[in-house]
């Protein structure tokens, strides 16, 4: 243009504003909260689920190390797998699709727990970590997926990373503490497992949907048409709902402690079986007390037969209430006998107060804790029979085994009085070798009742470990199994027993690898 040419005004018209986008950061109270949950959704699933495989595969060390095993690769290999889609794609789409398959895989877990329990019960190792490993693994690699996406969305300023990823880690750590001591003092003692898991699992999906509807506001996006991966999703939910309320289930109560039920016998109208983490526990006859029908309780019977004549009044301390069935013979046997029962499950004692005929009141006093520190509560040479059992077969509380456990035991028997522990093991036979190597340690006198096959290492079997301070009367014991009991028994003693322990190791409280030794070759 001439620089003499009148200059032309232009309209002033202010520069093109491009419409703000949608901060991709969520609310920091929002970031917490989701971080919090998942979190702590991975302990409740992790206690819970060792309640859920405790009656197929016991709760032992190897059960306990599996589960938080299990739960540790899952965290692991879920932290990862969530930071990697959270580069690939937005991670405010992911949130509530993975939160809903979390609460699907959850709901999940019952009916897969207790349909594959059954083909896996009593199983060794491989068998421990592979329905361990179809309780825990999905769903707590799908929460712990949660996090990392969280991170990449609050990450908007990379001054402030260090303070990001460190407070979000540390809410994440306090919500994994939190629902451990929740779960721990809580719910567990105020749920079934079945009902913490089924809760979990709705909380969670809830949250998902939450988590959606808010995200499609914040994008201002138009709801979604349904997908196949919807339907699929909607299906996956409908069926473990549905799964969850058809599984079976070996409980008829869930305590803090055991999956108790009590069945009748078939044989025997007023015959009652206590079923405790599916195995038989023990039997009692709501008409007769003295009836002893499983092979362990008569040869107690035979044991306090000896020590004392029938009509002659006992102090007894049971280690483990169980039915009451051997409190209940002894004060039928001996009117006038205080028993008194250590039981550190307190439902266990109401059902047997419901169902099982248990009558509290001054022959008969329930206290409940546990056993070992009760017994340290017990005055000197205060007890003429103790009757330990405590220990089933799929759960050994070790800190009964051990050799500090019987110097207890010896201080609380009367001289001449008798120590009678029942104990389950199985071929090789390490675990009753070491517990009458430990007993022996502390009672001068030892001898040990148990079938032949049994003795052989030929089956699975009970053993009544017999201890004194004082000479046994063997010859008399001997004869009173021949007489009460049903089968053949064998009672070792001398240098028998010595020959059959050999150089077993002795249980301290230092060193006592109970679940080692119980398990299978």
């Amino acid at each position: 243009m001439d620089a003499s040419s009148p200059r032309v005004a232009e309209p002033d018209t202010p520069p093109q504003e491009s419409a703000p986008g949608p901060d991709p950061a969520l609310p920091p109270g929002l970031a917490a909260a989701l971080v919090f949950l998942s979190s702590g959704a991975v302990l409740v699933l992790e206690t819970a689920s060792l309640r859920l495989v405790g009656p197929y595969v016991g709760v032992t060390l190897q059960v306990t190390s599996s589960v938080i095993g299990v739960a540790l690769a899952a965290i692991a290999y879920g932290a990862w797998a969530g930071g990697r889609l959270a580069d690939r794609r937005d991670p405010r789409t992911l949130l509530a699709p993975v939160l809903v398959l979390a609460a699907i895989t959850t709901a999940l877990t019952l009916p897969i727990v207790r349909y594959v329990g059954e083909a896996l019960r009593g199983s060794a190792a491989v068998g421990i970590l592979l329905l361990t490993a179809l309780a825990i693994f999905l769903p707590a690699a799908l929460l712990s997926a949660i996090t990392p996406m969280v991170v990449k969305l609050q990450l908007g300023d990379l001054r402030r990373t260090g303070q990001v990823v460190g407070r979000l880690s540390s809410i994440g750590t306090l919500g994994g503490i939190t629902a451990t001591l929740v779960t721990g003092f809580v719910l567990v003692a105020a749920l079934p497992s079945s009902a913490i898991i089924v809760s979990l699992a709705a909380l969670l999906g809830l949250t998902g949907l939450a988590v959606g509807g808010y995200v499609r506001r914040r994008t201002r996006a138009a709801p979604p048409r349904p997908s196949r991966a919807t339907a699929a999703l909607a299906v996956l939910g409908l069926a473990g709902a549905t799964l969850s309320v058809v599984a079976p289930t070996p409980c008829d109560v869930e305590t803090a402690y055991h999956c108790a039920s009590v069945e009748p016998d078939p044989t025997n109208a007023t015959g009652r079986l206590l079923v405790l983490n599916s195995a038989w526990h023990s039997y009692v006859d709501l008409a007769d007390p003295t009836h002893l029908e499983f092979a362990y309780t008569q040869w107690l019977g035979a044991v306090a037969d000896v020590l004392a004549p029938a009509g002659r009044a006992l102090e007894a301390v049971h280690l483990g209430g169980g039915g009451f069935t051997m409190p209940r013979y002894l004060t039928a046997t001996r009117p006038g006998t205080r028993n008194e029962v250590y039981e550190i499950d307190g439902e266990l004692v109401e059902l047997g107060r419901r169902e099982l005929d248990v009558r509290l009141g001054p022959e008969l006093r329930a206290r409940i804790g546990d056993a070992r520190m009760l017994i340290g509560e017990r005055p000197d040479r205060s007890a003429d029979l103790v009757i330990g059992d405590a220990f089933g077969h799929l759960v050994v509380p070790w800190h009964l085994a051990t050799r500090e456990m019987a110097a207890e035991i010896r201080r609380v028997v009367r001289p001449g009085g008798i120590y009678a522990q029942n104990v389950i093991d199985h071929p090789p036979l390490r675990f009753i070798r070491a517990e009458v190597a430990t007993v022996a340690a502390e009672f001068p006198h030892v001898a040990l009742i148990a079938s032949p096959a049994a003795i052989a290492g030929e089956q699975k079997a009970n053993f009544v470990i017999v201890a004194s301070d004082a000479p046994l009367p063997l010859e008399a014991l001997r004869q009173r199994l021949d007489t009460t009991a049903r089968e053949p028994v064998t009672l070792l003693s001398g240098a028998d027993l010595d020959d059959f322990v050999d150089d077993a190791l002795v249980l301290t409280d230092e060193y006592a690898p109970v679940d080692q030794l119980l398990a299978a070759d």
